[in-house]
């Protein structure tokens, strides 16, 4: 399975918000690699993971996920 190269952008206030999507990324499987910025509010995400599996993952962190997209 190829990977795939995903952007969202997460509402997050403080490092505890970049600190949760930061930890269920960690855990998540199909994620190889990922960046958290809190200064941008965005996320973004490299993995086999299909976008809708990914999408819940960050959503369980409860912040807000304002848009979302496949960069490949």
């Amino acid at each position: 399975m190829s990977d795939h190269h995903y952007q969202f952008d997460v509402k997050m206030t403080c490092g505890g918000c970049s600190g949760a999507v930061t930890r269920v990324l960690s855990k998540a499987e199909g994620v190889k690699s990922f960046e958290v910025s809190l200064e941008k509010q965005e996320v973004l995400v490299e993995g086999p993971i299909d976008y809708d599996s990914l999408l819940a993952i960050i959503k369980k962190t409860g912040k807000e996920v304002r848009s979302g997209k496949t960069l490949d």
